[in-house]
């Protein structure tokens, strides 16, 4: 039992580090929301030295339901990363909201040890179990403001549509177990491999109920009507939130499944991810255009980014996966530091969310108007920004699997991306300057903007740690390859 338990040694710390903040926010008798946030914090760095220490090599817990393996680790690894950064930043931020509670960091505990345990399913059953430990914590956080009409109206939004897409789940996955009698990954692979199912049009229509509630959560289109509602509605740094870690944790999920127990049924699924890519970058370029509400706009921009990694997931095989792997790592780091941004934009004492409100900032707030600038280039993916990287290697995975189309549609749908990110860099450095933003900025949310734009930078012209890493963690997909 003891070595059955050391693959899962990384979601202990995170279990036992909510339980403590739940215990420690009744017992003692003033605000703990400040020593909740110490105590997450210090456990996702716990477990991400776990996880180092634990290693890569694929080991298997709870009867085979749970799976430690290099992309486990990887994707893990990013996940805490997203936490830790967007943790950090929502102190401050609830403190002056006057809505501190020690409930919060446990809710970002609790998401975070849903996602982990999501890209470590070996199993329909803990995929599952996963997914929804993730979105119960998440639809509490969306209306964790509850005094705010905007936040209320988003969680519940979240909670009806989040509901509806863990029915089609539940669906697809009893369907796949009825037409091929198992939920585990591994022999579900083996029975597609051999022809042995019975009756393999029953699966595929299973799988594509699975990619259904599967993509509302990575929030493909048709599935993301909650996103913008609930982007805008949401207290800022959940906002945050979800753009980051559920995003990396979905997709991971998304690339075990399909790689994994229908890795057989490529060309079926390929079709289907296709579809959703492209209707992803279309949506998510075009609708933004409109926008006056920053976060809005973020909204539409995470629909765009999550149709450009879909590029490589449609490519397939370990080169796709190596390239979906680099790109949400470059996301992750340009959009935890804009959000750090808009989380610093504050006039009067109040938060402001309109684009407007960025006009002249590069006069009277010159550093930050650099780091938006930054980040915003490398959305946009303008050469040689780190974005331009994740863009090239998902769009060159998909050229060499003869996806020409797909890739020209993604280079064309940047093109078009590229001027809402550009407009905001205009309307900071050429726009006449309003009232100028307050000058309080939190340490950790200028600690996180420095981590942010050093990393974009680095990303830029040092690629190759990275490069090499996602490549390993993509091979553990595919043992058989290596």
């Amino acid at each position: 039992m003891t070595l059955d338990l050391v693959p899962v040694l990384p979601e202990l710390l995170v279990v036992a580090a909510a339980v403590a903040v739940l215990m420690w926010g009744v017992f003692v008798q003033r605000d703990t929301t400040r020593d909740g946030f110490v105590i997450a914090i210090v456990a996702m760095v716990a477990a991400i030295v776990a996880l180092g220490a634990i290693g890569g090599d694929r080991r298997l817990a709870f009867d085979g339901l749970f799976v430690l393996d290099r992309f486990a680790v990887f994707t893990k690894i990013m996940i805490l990363l997203a936490a830790i950064f967007t943790a950090s930043m929502s102190v401050d931020f609830l403190e002056r909201e006057k809505i501190g509670r020690f409930e919060y960091p446990a809710l970002v505990l609790f998401a975070t040890l849903g996602m982990m345990l999501m890209v470590s399913s070996n199993s329909f059953l803990s995929l599952y179990l996963g997914l929804e430990l993730q979105s119960l914590s998440l639809y509490v956080l969306a209306a964790y403001h509850r005094d705010s009409t905007r936040a209320v109206e988003a969680g519940l939004k979240y909670f009806v549509l989040g509901a509806l897409a863990s029915g089609l789940l539940l669906y697809g996955i009893s369907l796949v177990y009825g037409f091929a009698g198992t939920t585990a990954f591994g022999p579900l692979a083996q029975l597609l491999g051999s022809g042995g199912a019975t009756a393999k049009i029953g699966v595929i229509i299973g799988l594509v109920f699975v990619m259904a509630g599967l993509a509302f959560k990575i929030s493909a289109v048709p599935f993301h009507m909650w996103t913008p509602d609930v982007y805008e509605g949401a207290p800022t740094p959940v906002t945050a939130f979800f753009s980051s870690a559920p995003k990396v944790a979905a997709m991971a999920l998304f690339m075990r499944v399909l790689e994994g127990p229908f890795v057989h049924l490529f060309v079926e699924w390929r079709q289907v991810v296709v579809a959703l890519s492209i209707a992803s970058m279309v949506v998510g370029s075009f609708a933004a255009i409109s926008q006056s509400n920053i976060k809005r706009l973020m909204a539409y921009s995470a629909i765009g980014h999550v149709g450009f990694a879909l590029v490589g997931l449609a490519a397939g095989g370990a080169i796709g996966v190596q390239a979906v792997l680099v790109y949400l790592s470059i996301y992750l780091v340009m959009v935890v530091g804009t959000f750090a941004v808009i989380l610093s934009m504050r006039r009067k004492g109040a938060m402001v969310e309109r684009l407007d409100d960025l006009a002249g900032l590069g006069k009277t707030s010159p550093m930050l108007a650099f780091v938006m600038g930054v980040l915003m280039f490398s959305m946009a993916g303008i050469p040689p920004m780190a974005g331009f990287w994740g863009k090239f290697y998902v769009f060159m995975a998909a050229v060499q699997r003869g996806l020409w189309p797909l890739a020209i549609i993604g280079v064309l749908t940047s093109v078009v991306a590229a001027f809402y990110y550009l407009r905001i860099v205009k309307i900071m450095y050429f726009d006449e300057p309003v009232d100028g933003l307050d000058r309080v900025l939190g340490r950790p949310v200028a600690l996180v903007m420095a981590v942010a734009t050093v990393g974009v930078l680095a990303l830029t012209f040092i690629p190759g740690p990275l490069l090499a890493g996602a490549k390993t963690a993509a091979m553990a997909l595919f043992p058989a390859a290596g």
